[in-house]
């Protein structure tokens, strides 16, 4: 490839000079100060003036909308800028008091704008829906309406307030319990003739270990620690289990999944078509594991086997070369793309250096249609960071391209949070597949990629499945290790079939999964969010640059309407099984380029 001229910078940190000028900035103190006052002004102002006979006037709530989006903004701001320097380097003392001190004010500032949300949804049904169609009101109807949705299940607010007093001392702990339990735990594993004592974070890392008995070591040093506790983690689980039945119950919620589909605003039978499609293509991922085994060369794949490395790991890939990928990948697609993508580069939206203090992982943060996106990754030159890199630019063109809608309309609902992402990554991706010369890498790049896949689409729903049976268990009885180990298995079962063997280990696969904990039926808007991307990209295999204009249109929208409403722009519709068999046809593209390559090899 010819170099790019928007690839000739190499600085891989960001610049955040545009917000404040550091964390001891007086601009902070003083925005957060005027914010406060603002807060109260507008309680004064608005309290009492919107859940009114007949409800406010267009004009009137309108004026409020504005009033409220512009001071949420300047406390998002205050807000993300602690965030972003607090993430760039967690040692330093004046990052984390300015994290602590933004969090305290932000938090009385968000009590203190409460009551809107409260009043609005007590407006009278007929007269807020003649307000949602008035003109005035078009940029705020989908953010009106989706508050009008939480109306049957909102208590007074005396007794929201108790509710969140109480969760202090509730829910939260037992979740505080829980991730401090985690946290705290000690796995041995012997290497080298050394024993050492690993996180479960530096433990889960050796699961891609080329050494299959270090691989098999860390399996059981994980299950042997974790069975120690899991009377204490089975009674957590249970107590949030109850918890959560008590709280669907009192907010008048039919079932324990029905809040997670109002917050994503979809429709359940959307999602069990979703999830039965997935079970439907369990085989393709059958298929991969036995052929994975033969490359491994077992009879069967361990459950301890399923990241085993296979293949050639690729050649490193420097910054710059980096850029460039991801830059003509998203340039063939669209140039407006590859010009998006070009000034996070130029302008230092990114920062990708490796350095002490800095988290791990990778996010993009989206602030508000005024401010440009940041990005922050952790970049070491291999091909998987390459692709980390597109994904977290692929949220970026999806925060500018939304820039024309209001902030409460501005970003999008949870299920369609990675359309763009991962969209990007797909791009990205097949771009480093053409150009790798070595047979064996690029199995080692597919392998990795239907993986990844796997992990999102085929797991979580597992994890949801899971839940599902908790929840009606603990209906009946309440939850042990034993019954949650039996459910554990009956649920992988639906996946792995006989293609993985599931060791008595693995019986307590269900301990230590935060999202169980922490987020009730969070999972499935993974597998949403993949199987919808994965679905999409094949359009766009098959409808070339025409598929183009209506994805540019789903992205510009942000969150502006339901999944269902903004796929609209494609001709999606969600609610048909064959939209989400489409998935499985790329999946299907992966393992059979996968499959020739190994008997080309062979």
């Amino acid at each position: 490839m010819t170099r790019s001229p928007e690839t000739n910078s190499v600085t891989m940190t960001w610049d955040l000079s545009e917000l404040f000028a550091g964390p001891d900035d007086p601009r902070i103190a003083a925005d957060l100060d005027r914010a406060t006052k603002d807060a109260e002004s507008f309680a004064n102002r608005y309290r009492g003036t919107i859940n009114v006979p007949g409800g406010p006037t267009a004009l009137h709530l309108v004026e409020a909308l504005r009033t409220l989006e512009d001071l949420i903004e300047r406390v998002e701001l205050v807000d993300a800028y602690s965030h972003l320097i607090f993430t760039s380097d967690t040692t330093k003392p004046s990052h984390r008091d300015l994290q602590q001190r933004v969090r305290l004010k932000t938090t009385a500032i968000q009590n203190l704008l409460l009551f809107f949300e409260l009043e609005w949804q007590k407006v009278d049904d007929a007269d807020a829906e003649r307000l949602m169609a008035a003109p005035e009101l078009a940029p705020y109807r989908y953010y009106l309406k989706r508050e009008r949705q939480n109306r049957p299940h909102t208590l007074s607010e005396p007794e929201e307030k108790i509710i969140s007093e109480l969760r202090v001392t509730g829910a939260s702990a037992w979740q505080t319990l829980f991730t401090e339990l985690i946290s705290s735990l000690k796995f041995p594993i012997e290497r080298n003739g050394e024993t050492k004592n690993l996180t479960l974070a530096e433990l889960l890392a050796l699961i891609r270990d080329p050494d299959r008995s270090v691989r098999q070591r860390a399996h059981e040093s994980q299950y042997a620690v974790l069975r120690q506790h899991d009377q204490v983690l089975a009674y957590i689980y249970n107590t949030l289990v109850q918890e959560k039945h008590t709280m669907d119950r009192l907010r008048h919620f039919p079932n324990a999944m029905a809040s997670r589909h109002l917050s994503n605003d979809v429709d359940p039978a959307v999602i069990d078509t979703m999830l039965d499609t997935v079970e439907a293509h369990a085989g393709l991922a059958q298929e991969y594991f036995r052929l994975k085994a033969k490359l491994l060369g077992l009879p069967k794949l361990a459950i301890f086997d399923q990241y085993a490395p296979i293949g050639k790991e690729a050649t490193s890939c420097d910054y710059v070369t980096a850029q460039r990928y991801v830059l003509d990948a998203f340039g063939a697609f669209s140039p407006r793309f590859r010009e998006m993508a070009s000034r996070f580069f130029v302008e230092r939206w990114i920062d990708a250096e490796i350095r002490p203090g800095k988290t791990g992982g990778a996010y993009c943060m989206s602030i508000s249609p005024r401010h440009h996106p940041y990005i922050l990754c952790n970049y070491t030159n291999n091909l998987r960071d390459v692709m980390t890199v597109a994904h977290e630019l692929g949220h970026g063109l999806h925060g500018l391209l939304a820039q024309k809608q209001a902030l409460l309309e501005y970003n999008p609902s949870l299920a369609l949070a990675e359309t763009a992402s991962v969209f990007g990554e797909m791009l990205v991706f097949d771009r480093l597949v053409e150009d790798e010369q070595d047979p064996a890498a690029k199995i080692a790049l597919i392998g990795g990629k239907l993986e990844d896949i796997f992990a999102t689409v085929f797991r979580q729903t597992i994890l949801t499945r899971y839940e599902q049976f908790a929840f009606a268990r603990q209906e009946k009885e309440r939850l042990t290790p034993e019954t949650l180990g039996d459910d554990w298995i009956a649920a992988n079962r639906r996946y792995y079939g006989d293609s993985v063997e599931l060791d008595e280990n693995y019986r307590w696969g269900w301990s230590y999964i935060p999202h169980f904990i922490n987020s009730p039926f969070y999972c499935y808007a993974y597998s949403f969010g993949e199987l919808l991307v994965l679905s999409l990209y094949r359009m766009y295999q098959e409808q070339g640059e025409a598929f183009v204009p209506g994805y540019v249109e789903l992205l510009e929208r942000g969150g502006s309407g339901s999944p269902a409403e903004l796929l609209s722009a494609l001709s999606v519709d969600i609610s048909e099984p064959r939209f989400w068999a489409k998935a499985f046809v790329e999946i299907e593209r992966l393992i059979r380029k996968m499959r020739d390559l190994v008997e080309e090899t062979a």
